[in-house]
């Protein structure tokens, strides 16, 4: 079912890393969702106590300019805009007491801080 065609411009590509853990976790949630045709995609906003604020989440889409990169059967998408300021970010996903979700080590976000954590 696979097609190829030929085009012009290539696929660019991007500097995310997707850690082993996390890529199982995507693929475990891929597959309870029974969906193939899902890819991650990670993009930032100017904004929040670093700079930056992280989106994740899945789409089907892939969009002009995008850069993919595929781990193993998992796609990962950064929109053109995006990639620079994720170039050498490290996808990871913690299954800890203290947390449980992806997280994103980026090594171009300024200050790491605990944003959200008010105390009132």
């Amino acid at each position: 079912m696979s097609e190829t065609t030929e085009t012009t411009t290539e696929t660019a590509t991007h500097g995310v890393k997707l850690s082993d853990v996390a890529a199982a976790k995507i693929r475990s949630l891929l597959e309870q969702e029974g969906r193939d045709d899902l890819r991650l995609r990670v993009a930032v906003q100017p904004g929040g106590c670093s700079g930056l604020i992280y989106q994740l989440y899945f789409d089907e889409r892939v969009l002009d300019g995008d850069a993919l990169r595929d781990y193993d059967g998992v796609e990962v998408v950064v929109d053109r805009m995006s990639v620079p300021y994720l170039d050498g970010a490290t996808i990871d996903f913690a299954d800890t007491i203290e947390k449980q979700g992806f997280t994103i080590d980026n090594p171009n976000a300024g200050s790491s801080c605990a944003c959200g954590g008010s105390f009132g």
